[in-house]
């Protein structure tokens, strides 16, 4: 039976966390103040809090004060600044593709930051789609965020081996009958999570089935 690879991509197939991710969440405050008319503090709360209640501080500038999602998402993921940041010369490509079957990418971020990243990590060309939010709605980890690309990719949860930095998205990910792989530091590992491995680079030395989870 043929795999089904489903990638998240900050943090997974390459590393946001010590410069992208703070630019994000300052341009993010910085929209907050400009468009909301708040000050440094108040905005820090709201993005903070949207993020917690909703998955995505997106959601609650929406739901709570209308803002046009895609004039946010260019705005907070500007290319020009970001690209510069992000090391592009890995292994990455090599070790994609020493793994058998098919791959998407399936992303909070928005879908012109997705596109964007994989061709400058040189593994556009290795991933059937890429899913960035626009595409599914709702954030991970919610169970219709998963349904929207299962069904937009017509694959089907228990052939798919979802490879992810968050616990809490690899939840949902066992939840709906798929296999997991859980990237992270930590020794012990959640009961919903299948293997855990320090860094990507690990993945192709696992066997794993694609058969349903138990």
């Amino acid at each position: 039976m043929q795999r089904h690879w489903l990638f998240d991509l900050d943090d997974t197939l390459h590393h946001a966390g010590a410069q992208v991710f703070p630019l994000i969440t300052l341009r993010m405050t910085s929209y907050i103040m400009q468009h909301l008319q708040v000050d440094e503090d108040e905005a820090h709360r709201l993005r903070k809090l949207y993020w917690h209640r909703y998955g995505a501080t997106l959601g609650g500038l929406v739901r709570h004060h209308r803002v046009d999602a895609n004039h946010f998402l260019r705005h907070t993921h500007d290319m020009d600044e970001l690209l510069p940041l992000i090391d592009s010369s890995n292994q990455l490509p090599q070790l994609l593709s020493r793994l058998p079957g098919r791959k998407w990418v399936f992303s909070n971020g928005p879908q012109h930051y997705v596109e964007a990243l994989i061709e400058h990590l040189r593994i556009g060309h290795l991933f059937e789609e890429v899913f960035g939010i626009e595409r599914f709605g709702q954030p991970k980890p919610r169970a219709t965020a998963f349904r929207q690309v299962l069904r937009q990719s017509g694959i089907a949860a228990e052939h798919c081996i979802m490879v992810e930095d968050s616990a809490a998205n690899l939840r949902t990910a066992r939840q709906l009958g798929m296999k997991t792989v859980w990237i992270s530091q930590q020794k012990r590992k959640p009961c919903w999570v299948d293997y855990r491995i320090s860094s990507l680079s690990q993945l192709p030395r696992l066997v794993i089935s694609a058969a349903p989870a138990a």
